[in-house]
């Protein structure tokens, strides 16, 4: 178990508010940007209209209800700039989970783009395509979305005020899943459309909160194939709890790899806490984890300022 100052979660989140009362907030956030200029590729069904899944029975977290967003046909992004008197070149694309059928928009994006804006990090929140295609991989539509956003994002660096190499990915359950395959993966999954896709597509770091589908548990949890860790894969961070329903050995293991490899990497382990809790403030204290991630995103020197 990792001990946490729990008071510095409260600090952060009290010194965030008080930031927006005192007109250090950012710019406001550049919404609904197309990741593909046409229809994106492989599409080839129809979906039901675009909506929110959420219903009144389902599952609270910390309280609160969840927005489910379901049938996402047209993928876009959301960018979160970072406060200017806060901003360090650093930026994220965030994943949201929902076992690739639904995307969990707030709890495991918006939310998130809140906090990462408190440390200075633009933020950028992925909505891919969901459900899971007929005959694909499950992620092959998603990491076609990320890994095209991914070289958007690096072709506007300099209009949004961040660094090309200082680009990360963090992804919560199968959004983790997604972080990871687009970290492993060197070649580019699509045909390419225009100039952003000659941009690199790989993240430079990575963050995994309570990730899914890293390792095959029937086959003494292997690594899946779509994850081919090499020397090269990013500095990566792990969480998970021994009672979360993905069993605790996939992040284990996963970690294991990478430290076979030789790639830096860190893991948190709880013994409680389950799995979707987001960092929504709680009784377990797995979700403080985003302390542990500030210390390791300032370990990496992504939080001072770059010129």
């Amino acid at each position: 178990m990792i001990t946490i100052n729990k008071f510095g979660t409260i600090i952060a989140i009290i010194g965030f508010w008080l930031g927006t009362q005192t007109g250090c907030l950012a710019a406001g956030p550049l919404e609904n940007l197309r990741v593909w200029p046409g229809k994106a590729p492989g599409e080839t069904a129809e979906l039901p209209p675009e909506q929110d899944t959420t219903k009144p029975t389902d599952h609270q977290v910390a309280g609160k209800p969840v927005v489910r967003i379901g049938n996402v046909a047209t993928p876009t992004f959301t960018v979160y700039p970072a406060p200017s008197n806060k901003a360090n070149g650093t930026a994220v694309l965030i994943c949201p989970g929902g076992g690739y059928h639904i995307l969990a928009m707030d709890l495991e994006g918006t939310e998130v783009a809140e906090w990462l804006n408190s440390i200075g990090v633009t933020a950028i929140v992925l909505k891919y395509r969901v459900p899971a295609r007929a005959g694909r991989a499950r992620h092959d539509a998603p990491l076609q979305d990320a890994q095209r956003t991914m070289g958007l994002i690096r072709s506007r660096a300099a209009e949004w005020h961040i660094r090309p190499d200082r680009i990360g990915i963090l992804g919560f359950s199968a959004g983790a899943h997604l972080s990871a395959v687009t970290s492993c993966t060197t070649n580019r999954m699509y045909e390419a459309v225009d100039a952003p896709d000659g941009y690199s597509s790989r993240p430079d770091f990575v963050l995994l909160i309570y990730p899914a589908y890293l390792t095959i548990e029937k086959e003494n949890y292997k690594v899946a194939p779509e994850l081919p860790i090499s020397s090269s894969t990013p500095p990566t961070f792990l969480v998970q709890t021994q009672d979360d329903g993905i069993k605790v050995g996939n992040a284990l293991f996963y970690y294991h790899a990478l430290s076979q490899l030789k790639v830096p990497a860190e893991i948190h382990l709880y013994p409680v806490g389950g799995h979707g809790y987001g960092l929504r403030p709680a009784k377990d204290e797995v979700t403080h984890w985003p302390v542990l991630a500030e210390k390791w995103l300032r370990g990496l020197g992504l939080l001072t300022s770059a010129q």
